[in-house]
């Protein structure tokens, strides 16, 4: 670990012009933390060109320093990036130093920091009125500088842009170790005060060795005044005007504050239904997605990006060829939604159908209901091959008043594929498999996934029962759906694996997200009422190429499939003893009686029957469990970047590549990239994705909800390529796929799950 100076660049100046020598020796003490490096090359090279520009001020030297270092990282000499990180790093001490008025290149007050920033209103005063100055004082003298030091440049470059606290102005005030500890006090504030401090502490311990990530909405909000922490919503809508505009406002609500939206269209009539007995008057859902699409681009999370929304629709519905044109770039633009992202709802009849190269039939929702008296889409297959979807769908092929498209399913299949090589969507949602598995399906039925595919929660629409004027007064009384919110925080494999501290971490991280659940300020009420109904969380990973090529395992072979069964088991195990031992402690969700949990239905579906095993789930039985819904893999490509490991479950790109930023480049280089574990670097997409699905299908038996996994292939691939591994994955009983990433096809990342 290398030693922070107290001045570091401050020392390089005599009478406000650069000292060569004095830079050269800060420069090559630097360097001696890093002896792989050959430093003296570069150090000659900024010396010299400093020789006729010695009056430059302190920030454009850091700046021209920190360039110059960046051009050096390469595969053979990948340290650079650690080098040019402790140089970043001195400028945002210094920047914090003259912000906050204090002297030397270091951490400053952190209760002064506090109080500054609350009468500020950027920090919310809770901070200030939880915790007594002694208690302040005592957990600043438990930050660590000193951890600064595990930033590669990049991940430090984007925890300092985007989520270090700021004054209005966006001056440096806030540091990375106070970041974290901000946001476990935060996390922690209503703990018990005998253990409060304790908790603060073990939660900053997992943050800031990076043994986990929390969410970005956590990570850029906790503290602070104003945004919400959780990073998921899912909302389902209902057939009706009233309906689909509260939903518009709902959405636009919550993407202000900085969640990812998912929405279930599949209620909503189709194009040239019936409205009130008019026949043929019905536009369909493309309308509505359009303003979905303009909610989207013209709310934006808290200025940062544009909002970002999914939709979905079932694969029988009507409207399902303009829905999957909708992303495409040729064709009519008024049936364009370019800035939502689709999802498709399949059932296992419609795969056996495209694989029998059958016939496929197409209902709108709206006259099933009307001329059968159910809905179709609240049906799923109870076992594999058998249930009570499949039953209904053929009553309303069979039935003889109900109008019905005929089309070969293997034709809405090539629809999908053709748009997922154009546009990267639609995510593919399993729904048979993810009912099936669902551990509350007493309770109610889901319909789709998020905008990342890994959440997996109970849906239901929320419905206007009655309006009124009492007292000079507008009263709306609403039946609140099931509106999913989840909260997500991910696992650092690569170095809470090697550390071996699984057991110690997976308890602070359960604890630290049933506390967002408590403290997040919803701006929709329906969602609060669910996410404290079903207290749901999503524990996810990443770092899961950097660990294989730690342990030097090859992705395209068994022994990746039995080490990810066995990891992920162990992981489920962890995640569900920690929320059985918060039940203990605070109390079952209040849905727990007849769900899988208490039945013990959840562990026999997964074929948990070791002693171990057995004895946890009794004590759940017996104890409860403290969340309705507790695993779920998000794509955390930002927050995986921040500690310095791979995105997710995924393989790299490439070994080095290039991050672009407004008007440079960042060389980025694979984690702990040597001549050692180079070779298990293999790009993504020259690897066989059959492997990546065995992988996969092994660890989606232990998660709970589902995992964000991405199809990486060239855009030469053929059509029955592709199809064949949307069949392999539905056969593994993956429950979801996320993009399909061709070579060619321009993939925008989700930032709302980034965790």
């Amino acid at each position: 670990m290398m030693e922070l100076t107290l001045k570091g660049i401050l020392d390089v100046y005599e009478q406000d012009l650069i000292d060569l020598k004095k830079l050269s020796n800060y420069l090559h003490d630097i360097g001696q933390t890093y002896p792989d490096l050959q430093v003296q090359p570069y150090i000659d090279r900024v010396t010299s060109y400093l020789e006729h520009h010695r009056d430059y001020n302190r920030t454009k030297l850091a700046n021209f320093l920190i360039l110059e270092a960046l051009s050096y990282i390469s595969e053979s000499e990948p340290n650079w990036t650690y080098f040019t990180s402790r140089l970043y790093l001195d400028q945002l001490y210094y920047e914090a130093s003259q912000n906050r008025n204090y002297d030397g290149m270091h951490y400053g007050d952190f209760y002064s920091l506090l109080m500054t920033l609350t009468a500020n209103g950027i920090y919310d005063k809770d901070l200030i009125t939880y915790y007594t100055k002694a208690e302040i004082d005592e957990l600043a003298s438990y930050i660590d500088p000193t951890k600064d030091a595990l930033f590669t440049y990049i991940g430090l470059k984007t925890l300092a842009d985007r989520y270090l606290a700021r004054d209005y102005h966006k001056q440096t005030f806030e540091l990375p170790q106070e970041r974290f500890m901000v946001i476990a006090m935060t996390l922690m504030k209503k703990e018990p005060k005998n253990k409060r401090l304790q908790l603060v502490k073990e939660a900053y311990w997992a943050l800031s060795n990076l043994y986990m990530t929390v969410a970005t909405p956590t990570l850029a909000n906790a503290g602070k005044s104003v945004g919400q922490l959780s990073s998921c919503f899912i909302d389902t809508i209902d057939d009706s005007l009233q309906g689909i505009f509260d939903s518009n406002t709902d959405i636009a609500n919550l993407s202000k504050n900085g969640g990812g939206i998912g929405v279930y269209l599949g209620k909503i009539r189709s194009r040239g239904s019936d409205i009130r007995g008019y026949k043929g008057v019905s536009s369909g859902v493309i309308p509505w997605m359009k303003q979905l699409n303009n909610t989207a681009v013209s709310v934006d999370q808290l200025g940062q990006r544009k909002g970002a929304i999914s939709v979905y629709l079932d694969v029988w519905h009507k409207d399902i060829f303009s829905f999957l044109d909708a992303k495409l770039n040729n064709g009519d633009e008024r049936l364009r939604t370019h800035d939502l992202f689709t999802g498709v709802c399949i059932p296992d009849l419609f795969m056996e159908k495209v694989e029998a190269r059958e016939d496929w039939y197409l209902f709108d929702p709206h006259e099933v209901r009307k001329v059968l008296g159910f809905s179709l889409e609240d049906y799923y297959d109870e076992t594999a091959g058998d249930g009570s979807f499949r039953q209904k769908y053929m009553e309303c092929v069979h039935h003889p008043k109900l109008a019905k498209e005929k089309v070969p399913a293997i034709e809405i299949m090539k629809r999908i594929m053709i748009s997922q090589l154009e546009a990267g969507t639609p995510f593919m949602f399993y729904r048979d498999e993810v009912n099936r598995q669902n551990a509350n399906a007493h309770a109610g039925m889901i319909y789709c996934s998020n905008l990342c595919t890994e959440i997996t929660q109970n849906q239901s629409a929320t419905t206007v029962e009655q309006q009124f004027t009492e007292d000079g007064k507008i009263i709306i009384v609403k039946k609140p759906g099931d509106f999913v919110v989840c909260n997500l925080s991910s696992i650092n494999l690569a170095r809470a694996v090697t550390d071996d501290v699984l057991q110690r971490l997976i308890s602070i991280q359960v604890r630290m997200l049933d506390n967002v659940i408590d403290l997040n300020n919803i701006p929709v009420l329906q969602a609060k009422l669910t996410n404290e109904k079903y207290r749901a969380i999503g524990l996810g990973t990443f770092g899961m190429h950097h660990l294989f090529a730690l342990k030097k395992i090859k992705w395209e072979s068994e022994e990746a499939v039995e080490f990810v069964d066995r990891l992920y088991e162990k992981i489920a195990y962890y995640t569900i003893k920690s929320s059985m031992e918060l039940a203990k402690e605070k109390g079952a969700y209040s849905l727990f009686h007849g769900s899988d949990w208490e039945t013990g239905q959840y562990f026999e579906k997964r074929g948990y029957e070791s002693d171990q095993w057995t004895k946890l789930k009794e004590d759940v039985q017996k104890c409860g469990i403290r969340n309705g819904y507790l695993m779920a893999v998000a794509p955390n490509a930002s927050t995986s970047i921040i500690a310095g490991s791979t995105a997710s479950i995924d393989p790299v790109f490439q070994k080095v590549y290039a991050e672009e930023k407004k008007d440079y480049k960042i060389p980025v280089t694979a984690p702990d990239l040597s001549p050692e574990t180079t070779w298990y670097y293999k790009s993504a997409y020259f690897i066989d994705q059959t492997w990546s699905i065995k992988q996969n299908a092994a660890r989606q038996k232990h998660i709970d909800q589902s995992i964000s996994f991405n199809f990486y292939v060239l855009n030469t691939i053929k059509a029955k390529d592709l199809l064949n591994l949307h069949i392999t994955s539905w056969k593994s009983r993956l429950k979801t796929t996320y993009y399909v990433r061709s070579t060619s096809s321009d993939i925008v990342e989700c930032d709302s799950c980034a965790s």
